[in-house]
């Protein structure tokens, strides 16, 4: 099959577009890359976005009117994709579509209640009359599981090691890992979960001190003029959520905007410069996710492999390889043959796959879902569609 897979990050900056044809079944799954393409979110939308992604700047017309912008955005990328591939929807046997999270409701002892994703999957089939896969991460959370993160079943299919033991790590706006044993290790259970922030903090810290003028800092220049407060960043590892137990999945109404403010006024409180916080909280963006290595995976890994957009940070990836244990080799997912900011959207067109066979998209060692199930809702399309 030709499927489609569009993912938009919890940073709203832009859509994720892959065409990738897939075939076989678990556990052979063969995937080829066909095109890819990146759409930058309007930023008038974008700021939509994250207003109505808290309790304060949010209202159900508002919700309700992003659920059908967010679609037609996507409906457009989907469209251009498969012009500039010099084809013709019906050419696309299915989409698989994550949409944007608005929301994930935790509860206090760490499960979660629900997860609203918007961007309507059946104006995405309308639009574009392909067949589309949506509304990925329900299904988990109503059989028990933290709907996140869905990522890691893909891995799980597509890029265990032989004999490496491996953390594939996603530094998107909010990070999480799969560690994958090899294959020549049976008896040690897979784990994933959200590592905590990634870029999220830095985004939220760089509008607020840029008053909206940057809303990421660009190959980490601001970080790379910055001292690192390493006192400050060891207090903020004593976050419950960093104590929690996997399986645990976190998002924007921990790591809030809110938060970005009181670092903030945290940092100025300390004297630190706003390049001193950009640095700061980059360094604990990175010893987050060791510190989460070192706490709950079984065993250190061989190798990370890093994707999403924290790739493009250097002075985020040089902070993680920096305190990784000695001999853990540090890669992106380029080493795997893959574009690392498209990671998550090939594996929506992986997991599109797998629910349009009837077949599970999740397992209990990776979301503490009761048992495997069938991922997303499907929207018929018009035209055609593989098997």
């Amino acid at each position: 099959m030709r499927v489609m897979g569009m993912m938009s990050g919890t940073s709203a900056d832009a859509i994720e577009v892959v065409v990738c044809g897939i075939t076989g079944a678990p556990p052979h799954i063969k995937l080829d890359v066909e095109a890819s393409r990146t759409v930058p979110t309007p930023l008038e939308l974008q700021r939509r976005i994250h207003a109505a992604a808290t309790i304060e700047g949010s209202d159900v017309e508002s919700i309700c009117l992003l659920d059908a912008e967010i679609a037609e955005e996507s409906a457009r990328a989907a469209l251009a994709t498969v012009e500039e591939m010099g084809l013709d929807p019906a050419d696309i046997d299915l989409i698989g579509s994550h949409g944007q999270t608005l929301w994930h409701a935790v509860r206090e002892d760490g499960s979660v209640a629900s997860s609203l994703q918007i961007g309507n999957g059946a104006r995405i089939a309308e639009r574009t009359g392909i067949s589309t896969v949506s509304d990925l991460r329900s299904r988990d959370i109503a059989a028990g599981g933290q709907g996140a993160p869905i990522v890691a079943y893909v891995d799980w299919l597509l890029v265990r090691h032989a004999t490496a033991y491996r953390a594939i790590q996603n530094l998107g706006g909010i990070g999480n890992v799969a560690y994958l044993p090899p294959l020549s290790d049976p008896d040690t259970p897979p784990l994933a979960f959200d590592t905590g922030p990634a870029n999220v903090l830095i985004d939220v810290l760089m509008t607020l001190i840029t008053d909206g003028r940057e809303s990421y800092d660009r190959d980490g220049a601001t970080a790379a003029r910055g001292t690192i407060d390493e006192a400050w960043i060891a207090e903020l590892l004593g976050l419950p959520y960093f104590e929690r137990t996997p399986p645990k999945t976190t998002g924007r109404e921990l790591f809030s905007p809110a938060m970005g403010a009181d670092l903030l006024a945290q940092g100025r409180a300390r004297g630190l410069r706003v390049e001193d916080i950009i640095a700061s909280i980059t360094a604990f963006s990175a010893d987050s996710v060791v510190d989460q290595y070192q706490r709950f995976l079984p065993h250190p890994p061989d190798e990370v492999i890093v994707a999403g957009g924290g790739t493009r940070n250097p002075r985020l990836m040089a902070r993680l390889a920096q305190r990784l244990p000695a001999g853990t080799q540090t890669l992106t997912f380029e080493h795997l043959g893959y574009a690392s900011h498209h990671k998550e959207a090939i594996a929506m067109a992986v997991l599109a796959y797998e629910t349009w066979h009837g077949r599970p998209g999740t397992l209990p060692e990776f979301t503490g879902v009761r048992h495997p199930v069938v991922m997303g809702v499907i929207n018929p399309g018009r035209l055609g569609h593989g098997d």
